[in-house]
């Protein structure tokens, strides 16, 4: 792969990047492009799958089309494969021939009946929480040439950069949303605060401690205290400090 063509790759993962809403979208976007990829440097189909290791457990988590998910399904269920071996070692793993390859049996022989007949399996880098691999599977022996593993370590490589982006954007994501839903708490505390202390004439931190113990009381958050006062849906009608009574 020269370096136009891996500014071409690039290119195109980052408009994934842009045009997908959520990391799924990505993935399976990523695993597409990686499977036309390998087709085109082979000249053979090839089908692609990413799977997402995490805690010592690994999952299928996108592939070109349905049949990629589900051979890569075959390896995670059976804990043994290309990709997780890749996964342990940090390099790309190939699988030959499924009729006569000694070191997985049962996996060799599963992707034989589907019509598997060579796999190859290359590490995603992610960083220390996480790592990811790239399972790609051909319907002959043959193909993984050398020179097909390098482009495909080539296109792991700039791969994995994107896909760490994207999970560093999701995670933002993730603490901005959490942000939004502590703030919305924390306004509907205030606010029923700001409710019990106009009706009861006292200060914030009485009110605060009336509402406090409504929630101890009751064995409710917070929150759920305050929004039912704002809301109106706790059925008392006199004043707030009724709410707190046992």
């Amino acid at each position: 792969m020269d370096t136009e063509e891996q500014n071409e790759d690039f290119q195109r993962l980052h408009q994934l990047i842009t045009s997908t809403a959520d990391i799924k979208g990505f993935l399976n976007g990523m695993t597409r492009y990686a499977a036309t990829t390998m087709s085109r440097v082979t000249g053979a189909q090839v089908e692609c799958a990413v799977t997402l290791a995490r805690r010592k457990r690994a999952v299928t988590i996108a592939g070109s089309n349905d049949e990629a998910i589900v051979l890569d399904g075959i390896e995670q269920s059976l804990g043994e494969g290309p990709a997780l071996a890749a996964l342990e070692s940090g390099g790309p793993v190939l699988l030959a021939d499924t009729n006569t390859d000694p070191r997985w049996p049962k996996y060799c022989k599963d992707l034989a009946l589907t019509g598997v007949r060579s796999v190859l399996g290359v590490p995603l880098p992610l960083g220390q929480d996480a790592s990811a691999a790239l399972n790609f599977f051909a319907p002959e022996t043959g193909v993984f040439t050398g020179e097909a593993i390098e482009e495909a370590n080539v296109f792991a490589d700039i791969a994995s950069q994107a896909m760490r982006l994207v999970l560093r954007i999701a995670a933002a994501d993730l603490l901005a949303e959490d942000l939004k839903a502590a703030m919305a708490r924390r306004t509907a505390i205030d606010v029923a605060c700001g409710m019990i202390m106009a009706q009861n004439r006292c200060t914030q931190d009485e009110a605060f401690a009336l509402l406090h113990k409504a929630s101890q009381n009751r064995n409710q958050k917070l929150h759920d205290v305050a929004d039912g006062i704002i809301s109106g849906l706790t059925g008392e009608t006199g004043p707030a400090t009724t709410y707190f009574e046992n």
